[in-house]
């Protein structure tokens, strides 16, 4: 009976660090340095159509500290961190922040559903050609949302695979304005 408790409170310890660990290593991290290795040291540069037909390039967000965020109106993550980018885009655009959405999506999705949001900042279209654009930012393995942050100089300063928050964002971006 004392060798099973035995076992059993080992166990319990074992599943309780095992459980304890994964969300330490899971955590997002909010260190500015967090770039993802084969990511390029500078922002490409891009070219890409917003929602009214209008051709915009990265170079008019030159000497801002830029926020471009990769999503898609189908990815629930995505759906999900828009309302802080919004939020982010309220408070620091007069500081010199500027986030780009570039949606992977057609027209009329988008359309659809940045309406409603009434989203603050640039979204553009960038259809089946945005994964290109997004592995060429470090997004290697192509995934949804997918946010980059690149200081005024053009420097990609930190990357985020999946959801980001508004405190995790604000971290990072505060002291780059």
């Amino acid at each position: 009976m004392k060798k099973s408790l035995t076992i059993l409170t080992i166990a319990a310890l074992g599943l309780s660090a095992g459980f304890i660990a994964n969300k330490m290593l899971n955590k997002p991290s909010v260190n500015p340095k967090k770039v993802e290795t084969g990511t390029p040291e500078y922002a490409p540069a891009f070219s890409l159509k917003d929602l009214e037909d209008k051709l915009r390039h990265s170079k008019e967000w030159k000497g801002k500290v830029m926020m471009v965020n990769f999503w898609a109106s189908w990815c629930p993550p995505c759906i999900r961190e828009i309302p802080a980018f919004i939020k982010l885009q309220q408070d620091y655009k007069d500081k010199g922040l500027v986030i780009v959405g570039i949606a992977i999506d057609n027209k009329q999705n988008i359309s659809d559903f940045t309406d409603p949001m009434d989203m603050n900042y640039p979204v553009l279209m960038a259809e089946k050609e945005g994964v290109p654009l997004a592995k060429a930012y470090g997004n290697r393995l192509g995934v949804l949302p997918y946010t980059v942050i690149i200081d005024r100089k053009g420097k990609i300063i930190y990357t985020h695979r999946s959801e980001l928050t508004y405190e995790v964002a604000e971290k990072i971006i505060k002291p780059l304005l």
